[in-house]
C-alpha cells in the first residue's frame, strides 16, 4: 500500500530549495509569492539564486539543504526550484529514516524524476510530479497548470481530459503512476531506483533531445523489462527535438508507438504533461484510470 503524505492546510509552511541546477532569485521569489497566496507561508533555502557552475550550489550544500528540509516537521511540503542536472549526485547519500516516518510532498519533475522514482521504488511513497518555481510565472490566476499543483496539495482527487490523437490505442487501465523524464529514467535503469512497471501506468516526457537517442533510451527500456508488462502509457511532451545532418526518419511518437506496438495496452500520446505550459500536476505511486477512447482521454485519480 503506498503511503500517502498529509495534505496541505492554511498556514502550512512550504519549502522551497533548488537541489539540482541553479535559478534566479526573482523567479523564485515570484513563485513564493503565488504560493502565498494559496494561504501557505513560505521557505526560500539558501540555494536559491545562488550558482556554482551548473550547480545552483556544490553537492555538499544542495545534499544539506534538502535533508534539513526532509527532516523538519515544521515543513509540509517541498516544492522544487527548478530541474536541470544534479540530483543523481546527492541521492544515495540522503537519509530518508525520517522521511519514511513523516513523509510530505516533494513536488517537481524533469531531473526530479529520479527523487520521485526512488522514493516509490525503495519506500512505496507518494510524490507530486508537477511544474516546479520555475514554471510559476505570470499570469497565473487562470492557469489550470499552476491551479493543478495547487489542488493536489490541499488533497483534491484529479481528473485530467485531453483531445484524442491519431496515434492512440484505445482501452481502459488502472494502476499506480510512475515515470517521469525519459533520459532520467533510462538512467536510472539497473540501479536500486529503478521502478517496479508490471501492472502500472508508466508516463514519459522528454526535451531537447536527438531523436536517435530517444530511439535508443527506448530500446533500453524495452530491453530492461520495462514495457512488456505495463497497464498503460501516457505520453506527454518531447519539446525542442533536435536532428541529426542525416534525419532519424521517425518522430519522437512514432519512436514509441513502434517500441510498444506489441502490447496490448491503452496508449495515449500528446498528453499534457512536460516540458512546456501544459504540465498538470500527477500523484506519482497513486492509483489512476487511465481511458483511451476516440473522443478522447482521461486520467482519473481513484480512492
Amino acid at each position: 500500500m503506498v503511503k500517502i503524505p498529509p495534505y496541505l492546510k492554511k498556514g502550512d509552511l512550504i519549502g522551497i530549495t533548488c537541489p539540482s541546477s541553479k535559478m534566479e532569485l526573482p523567479a523564485a521569489e515570484y513563485a513564493a509569492e503565488v504560493i502565498r497566496s494559496w494561504g501557505y507561508r513560505v521557505h526560500l533555502g539558501i540555494t536559491v539564486g545562488t550558482s556554482f557552475h551548473n550547480f545552483s550550489a556544490p553537492d555538499e550544500l544542495r545534499l544539506e539543504e534538502l535533508q534539513d528540509m526532509m527532516d523538519d516537521p515544521e515543513i509540509k511540503a517541498i516544492v522544487f526550484g527548478r530541474g536541470g542536472y544534479g540530483m543523481v549526485s546527492i541521492l544515495d547519500r540522503l537519509n530518508f529514516s525520517r522521511f519514511r516516518k513523516k513523509p510530505k510532498w516533494l513536488c517537481g519533475y524533469s531531473d526530479i524524476t529520479t527523487l520521485h522514482a526512488h522514493l516509490q521504488q525503495r519506500y512505496n511513497i507518494a510524490s507530486i510530479h508537477s511544474l516546479m518555481c520555475s514554471g510559476i510565472a505570470a499570469p497565473t490566476k487562470d492557469n489550470i497548470y499552476v491551479g493543478s499543483l495547487r489542488e493536489a496539495l490541499r488533497g483534491k482527487r484529479s481528473r485530467y481530459e485531453t483531445h484524442p490523437h491519431e496515434m492512440n490505442r484505445t482501452g481502459k487501465a488502472s494502476g499506480q503512476l510512475v515515470g517521469g523524464n525519459l533520459t532520467l529514467l533510462a538512467n536510472l535503469s539497473g540501479s536500486v531506483s529503478q521502478p517496479d512497471t508490471k501492472g502500472k501506468i508508466l508516463v514519459l516526457e522528454d526535451v531537447g533531445e536527438y531523436r536517435y537517442n530517444i530511439d535508443r533510451m527506448m530500446y533500453n527500456l524495452k530491453r530492461a523489462g520495462w514495457l512488456g508488462k505495463l497497464a498503460g502509457l501516457v505520453v506527454g511532451s518531447f519539446t525542442e527535438e533536435r536532428e541529426t545532418e542525416t534525419p532519424f526518419g521517425q518522430t519522437e511518437y512514432e519512436i514509441i508507438r513502434n517500441m510498444v506496438q506489441e502490447y496490448g495496452y491503452p496508449v495515449c500520446y500528446n498528453f499534457p504533461v512536460g516540458h512546456q505550459e501544459a504540465n498538470y500536476a500527477l500523484k506519482m505511486g497513486v492509483p489512476h484510470e487511465l481511458k483511451v477512447t476516440a473522443k478522447g482521454v482521461s486520467l482519473r485519480e481513484l480512492k
